[in-house]
């Protein structure tokens, strides 16, 4: 019986190299050519002696992103138990994600593992927290787009396009025709705390809140992976619930914007999306909210140099 290959996996470095699979896999693996728009490679020091043992060099490549740019590569077809030493194999600097090959054939290749450190143009889309509501300076986003753009002003953008209010649904529903003028390679969602407001295991609109979740979710993941772009998911923020019981007719409570952030968190874990948590920074800092629920100006920049300490 032929063995079962599901996986398919965008190599661009060293697991094209035989003696590499026949360490990782026991044999050779079956391949074709490929390649990646809107990448290039950059060279990464590696120190793991394993790793240099498999591979005989002590310098790999990773990918940046690079509007334009081209990335030849091959797609290796992989069983379950080769995805997995694969996984083994590759050091923590590394992450394993989906891409959109120029065949348009879908696959998984080994990124950054911080998510905005080799981004070019991010799209911010989400609620009031991260449209910078209560902050006169535009909030943690306006922090963000200032130092990524000072990084590379040339080639650098941030659009936020978060808005007021927003559910998932909202940003889900909303996103996908603002995205082709913007051409991002990164999507920022910073959203779900109005979800909070309703119970995750209330029937709502004929489906639970779990499964409307998912179906925001995924959503997203289908509009970022139409543009090879990389989803990023940031979760809900410490809220001071003695002030936010009941804010303008919704009700947000810790253990509904705990229970929010679970849920968010275990989703992008089972599929492979980087979840960026923003919970504890705010946390029992009452002082750090103008209502208990959006930072003040302070609150703001504690959020972005926590943002910033997880994904670059």
């Amino acid at each position: 019986m032929t063995e079962s290959r599901p996986h398919s996996l965008f190599s661009f470095g060293t697991l094209r190299e035989e003696h590499v699979q026949t360490a990782l896999f026991g044999q050779s693996v079956p391949s074709s050519a490929a390649s990646l728009v809107g990448y290039t490679t950059r060279p990464l020091p590696i120190t793991d002696q394993a790793v240099i043992d498999a591979s005989g060099l002590d310098v790999h490549l990773t990918l940046e992103r690079r509007i334009g740019a081209v990335v030849d590569g091959a797609v290796l077809r992989l069983t379950d138990q080769d995805l997995a030493a694969a996984d083994a194999y590759e050091v923590d600097d590394y992450t394993r994600r989906r891409v959109l090959l120029t065949s348009g054939e879908t696959a998984w290749a080994y990124v950054d593992a911080k998510p905005l450190r080799s981004a070019e143009r991010i799209v911010i889309v989400g609620d009031s927290i991260a449209y910078g509501r209560c902050d006169p300076h535009g909030g943690w986003a306006a922090h963000l787009a200032a130092a990524h753009i000072a990084r590379n002003e040339a080639a650098h953008r941030v659009f936020n396009l978060a808005i007021p209010g927003s559910t998932l649904t909202d940003v889900s529903e909303q996103t996908p025709p603002l995205l082709a003028a913007r051409r991002p390679d990164t999507i920022l969602v910073a959203a779900g705390i109005n979800d909070s407001a309703v119970p995750l295991a209330t029937p709502q609109a004929g489906h639970d809140g779990l499964a409307r979740l998912a179906d925001d979710l995924g959503s997203l993941a289908a509009t970022a992976q139409s543009h090879n772009a990389r989803l990023v998911v940031a979760g809900p923020t410490w809220l001071d619930e003695a002030r936010t019981g009941d804010y303008e007719g919704l009700c947000f409570t810790q253990a509904r914007a705990l229970a929010l952030r679970e849920s968010i968190q275990a989703w992008c874990e089972e599929n492979h999306v980087d979840f960026l948590d923003m919970w504890e920074p705010l946390r029992d800092s009452p002082e750090l909210f103008v209502d208990g629920l959006h930072p003040t100006a302070e609150g703001h920049q504690v959020l972005y140099r926590h943002l910033e300490s997880l994904s670059r």
